[in-house]
């Protein structure tokens, strides 16, 4: 395939992070006649202006790309083969019928699990030491600790996972240190998997609520695992456990979820939600017991260039003929947010 309609649509910004430039002059090698044009260059042009002069075979994109358009006929005939999307998910970009006529896309999958799973253990922690609350107090009330502490150590805890994909795998190895006792709920892995992870099993979603200290939900958000982690489960949670989603909002009733944490017994630590961002009267702001992070568990500015290296990896693969990684198929398109 001919190089020359590589068309990369990236902020300013977003080239520097993702392919700052050892990554932008792989690129460059890879196709020396692409074509780099900003978001509002795009927008001012409209797409099919845009691919009726460059006529891209191949698109990389970030989270700024205008959105393809909705349209059929346009996605069947626009000659686009594939979308390399340097971010996560592509819902907002793409249209699923560009999918449904065989365009071949990609996102940055599993290769920033692992910094995921770092700003999940870091909810942990913050949650058990009550970071959330004593900062907020410190710059704003003179707070100073008193007598009546509630904070915990991880150190002693027992750990639910629910969900036992790759960031709940990469968070296992990070708790690893602690050596903590470590449970899953996911049916659908296999035994030997949980053994190679050294994590025990538990039959129900009843289960691991009530034997574990601390609850991570990361789950996959299906529409089965939709609101299924209800306010009988939340109940369930011993006394000052601590709740924290770093999966998806709306596998979690949250209406449930603020009134157990105001009657001051469980505690929370999220970075994700079911509409974001977090509208301003969610009751989840008003509760200091409850840790809020704005959707930060993905790859920190410094890191966004291991999914920019992934990408291209990706891009040399579809280049030699082979298929992708990550490829965002019709059903995990279904599934995305």
């Amino acid at each position: 395939m001919s190089t020359r309609n590589l068309l990369v649509v990236l902020s300013e910004s977003e080239k520097q992070d993702f392919l700052p430039l050892p990554l932008w002059e792989r690129l460059c090698g890879l196709a020396p006649d692409l074509t780099w044009m900003t978001p509002q260059e795009v927008e001012e042009r409209g797409w099919e202006s845009v691919f009726s002069s460059i006529k891209p075979k191949i698109l990389v994109t970030g989270w700024r790309t205008p959105p393809l358009p909705d349209d059929g006929i346009f996605a069947r005939e626009s000659g686009l083969e594939y979308l390399c999307h340097l971010p996560g998910s592509v819902r907002k970009l793409i249209p699923e019928v560009w999918i449904a006529n065989g365009l071949v896309v990609s996102n940055w999958g599993n290769s920033i699990s692992h910094v995921v799973a770092e700003c999940g253990l870091m909810l942990i922690t913050s949650g058990l030491r009550r970071a959330g609350y004593w900062n907020n107090a410190m710059h704003h009330s003179d707070a100073w600790k008193g007598p009546d502490l509630d904070t915990c150590s991880l150190f002693g805890r027992r750990v639910g996972i629910h969900g036992l994909g790759a960031i709940a795998r990469s968070l296992v190895r990070l708790l690893e240190p602690f050596g903590l006792e470590i449970s899953v709920y996911s049916p659908s892995v296999p035994q030997e998997v949980l053994d190679e992870y050294r994590v025990k099993r538990c039959d129900s979603l009843e289960e691991l609520f009530s034997k574990n200290n601390v609850i991570v939900e990361l789950a996959p958000l299906t529409p089965k695992n939709t609101g299924i982690v209800t306010e009988e489960l939340l109940r369930m949670i011993p006394d000052d456990g601590l709740f924290v989603n770093i999966g998806r909002g709306a596998v979690v009733d949250e209406d449930a979820l603020a009134r157990v944490c105001a009657e001051g017994r469980l505690h929370a630590a999220l970075d994700v939600y079911t509409i974001e961002p977090l509208p301003a009267d969610s009751p989840l702001r008003q509760l200091d017991n409850v840790t809020l992070l704005p959707h930060l568990g993905g790859p920190t500015v410094d890191q966004r260039q291991t999914a920019g290296a992934y990408g291209l990896d990706n891009i040399e693969r579809y280049l030699r003929g082979e298929e992708p990684e990550s490829v965002v198929t019709l059903s995990t398109y279904a599934r995305a947010t």
